[in-house]
């Protein structure tokens, strides 16, 4: 059994542990942490750029990835504490947005301002505990190349959004969406879908079916 296994298997070792990477109560790991460890645990491609007022919750026992010509604007968190984030080459993490792992990201997505993606939850249904305290669960958010997703959109765990969507601002993402699609709304549906026969985007009604 190594390390880590022996970690998780003893819960007093593991608290402490914990306590060790963050102050309790706190997202944020340690400065020891910020600064020591994960310039090492980190894997930056070339020419990242993460500006100065990004916030990185990043813990060294999940991996972070950042592909080549990445960037994390100003205001933005991304945290690791419960899943891998994976983020590819030439993606953009726009303004404030928020990236919560799990989650896989993919080459030349463009995240505009105040976006949420979050592969974690809280769980809820006792009613003698407040949902921050009650157990987490974690579901995957799968993000594939050429996605543009609007402002304020929220993409909500376990949801794969495929190749070249456009998701439309302030829309919230429950459902997997198939890929050359644009999807608005809340919960977010499909309004238009790239038809490859005739090369042009066509509207889809409410049954799901394109318009000829």
């Amino acid at each position: 059994m190594g390390l880590k296994e022996k970690i998780k298997a003893n819960n007093k070792l593991k608290q402490f542990s914990l306590w060790l990477l963050m102050p309790p109560n706190d997202a944020r790991p340690r400065w020891w942490i910020r600064n020591i460890i994960n310039p090492f645990t980190v894997t930056k491609g070339k020419q990242v750029i993460i500006r100065n007022r990004a916030r990185l919750d990043i813990l060294p026992f999940n991996k972070f990835v950042l592909g080549d010509k990445a960037i994390v604007e100003d205001f933005s968190v991304i945290n690791n504490g419960v899943g891998d984030v994976n983020i590819g080459d030439r993606t953009i993490i726009g303004l404030s947005s928020v990236v919560i792992g799990p989650v896989n990201i993919g080459n030349d997505v463009m995240l505009a301002q105040h976006v949420v993606i979050s592969g974690l939850n809280h769980g809820y249904e006792d009613t003698s505990i407040p949902p921050s305290q009650q157990a987490t669960s974690k579901k995957t958010v799968n993000i594939m190349d050429n996605v543009w997703i609007g402002a304020n959109a929220v993409i909500t765990a376990g949801v794969t959004i495929n190749k070249h969507c456009i998701v439309g601002a302030g829309s919230v993402v429950t459902k997997d969406v198939p890929a050359y699609c644009v999807v608005v709304g809340n919960p977010a549906k499909v309004i238009k879908q790239y038809n490859e026969m005739s090369n042009t985007w066509e509207k889809v009604n409410s049954k799901n079916e394109t318009n000829q």
